[in-house]
């Protein structure tokens, strides 16, 4: 598994206990260039977050909104279809 989709599964799981899972994907897909300001200010944040597990999430939800492909994949994922 690529090491920056490792929690994408916990992710998924999460949105959709919450019922967000629609919602998320249809944000991800329709943000386009938008996600790459949210990305840079996860990396801002980053030295202000406590655990460094929280660190790798935050950084893997960057990486995630950085790469355009990366997000498609993901909201591919949470419609329930193959990433």
């Amino acid at each position: 598994m690529n090491s920056l989709r490792a929690h994408w599964p916990e992710w998924t799981e999460t949105l959709r206990r919450m019922g967000l899972d629609g919602w998320a994907a249809w944000l991800l897909e329709a943000a386009g260039p938008l996600n790459i300001i949210g990305a840079q200010f996860l990396y801002i944040s980053q030295p202000f977050l406590g655990s460094s597990g929280t660190k790798e999430q935050f950084h893997e939800l960057a990486s995630l909104l950085e790469e355009e492909g990366e997000a498609r994949a993901f909201a591919r994922l949470l419609k329930g279809q193959t990433p």
